[in-house]
């Protein structure tokens, strides 16, 4: 085991250990994986209620409303969809989530403002993903390079109206590398970076808004198995809890926004695209809808849309600082 790995280990102990109501969590080794116990989750965060229907079980306070269900990897809150790294289990008639979960998605999320200096980020990096050689995907349309620079503008300008400090990876149609895109970001102290960009595949049927942010140390790229690389700590591992919370922020807003289009929720998920590997800052990478899908490519295009999607972004950006500035 290399000495990053140990002391990443030590880091998701630390958490799960700092609070002292730790002893209130129930504990089940599942196929040599930890997980805890739904109703230990009810107790730790003090949901009112804990409600089982078959497979599913609702957890639900005044602020939260949460739903699991057995053998299945999504888990619902205040009706923003996560894609959790391992299913859920049922055993002994008990609903189980993996520690790594609680660890790396629920505990930020319910508690963003235990992320520590987080929310002191001055500078907001935005990246509009692909442009000049690089098209992106490409419709009847336009192509994504394009809308993705439309929309970052919109972001940066609404931020900067609200006093933001906003730095843009490209402000023209040109070209640049992922290790150009990760130099450039890097180059800012205490900066939070999101990438932007709009989906294409499924065969024409696809379609809906996903955010992804980098996947745990020990889990696979979204749709994949896990391959050894993925044990090694990357730069953006150190950023696990609050890339989950600053996900959650600006795709729960998007979401939003955008709902008068009937865009789908695909969810927030895990991945190992470079640029969230390799930034060392709380970063995300959002798809704001299908150019490959005939009706998303028509609500793509409109002015109003790529409006709408800024502005969910721009405002997760508020919340997200609010969130984390509140303890």
């Amino acid at each position: 085991m290399t000495k990053h790995i140990r002391l990443y280990i030590i880091a998701i102990l630390s958490l799960l250990l700092a609070n002292p109501v730790q002893a209130q969590w129930e504990t089940v080794n599942v196929r040599d994986k930890q997980y805890v116990t739904a109703r230990s989750l009810k107790t730790f965060y003090s949901f009112n209620t804990l409600t089982r229907s078959g497979k599913a079980a609702i957890l639900e306070n005044a602020a939260v409303k949460m739903r699991i269900a057995a053998n299945s990897q999504e888990c619902i809150m205040n009706r923003v969809k996560f894609i959790l790294s391992y299913p859920v289990v049922e055993h002994s008639g008990r609903l189980l989530v993996s520690r790594i979960d609680l660890a790396k998605l629920i505990d930020p999320v319910l508690r963003p403002n235990y992320i520590r200096s987080a929310g002191n980020f001055r500078t907001v990096i935005l990246d509009p993903g692909h442009g000049g050689k690089d098209a992106g995907a490409v419709n009847q349309y336009g192509t994504e390079a394009k809308y993705n620079l439309i929309v970052a503008r919109l972001v940066r300008d609404l931020l900067q109206r609200q006093g933001y400090n906003v730095i843009m990876t490209r402000d023209s149609d040109r070209y640049l590398s992922l290790q150009q895109r990760v130099a450039f970001a890097n180059k800012y102290p205490n900066a939070i970076f999101i990438s932007i960009h709009f989906n294409a595949g499924g065969r024409r049927q696809a379609r809906g808004i996903e955010t992804f942010t980098l996947s745990p140390v020990g889990v696979a790229h979204y749709g994949r198995s896990v391959k050894a690389s993925d044990h090694k700590v990357r730069n953006g591992n150190y950023q696990d809890s609050a890339n989950i919370a600053l996900a959650t922020a600006i795709h729960g807003r998007t979401l939003q926004r955008t709902r008068s289009a009937n865009i789908p929720d695909r969810g927030i998920k895990r991945a190992r695209y470079s640029v969230l590997t390799s930034v060392k800052h709380p970063a995300i990478l959002i798809e704001g809808g299908f150019m490959s899908h005939p009706t998303e490519a028509r609500i793509i295009h409109s002015a109003s849309y790529q409006h709408s999607v800024a502005l969910g972004i721009a405002e997760g950006i508020m919340r997200y600082r609010s969130a984390l500035a509140s303890r």
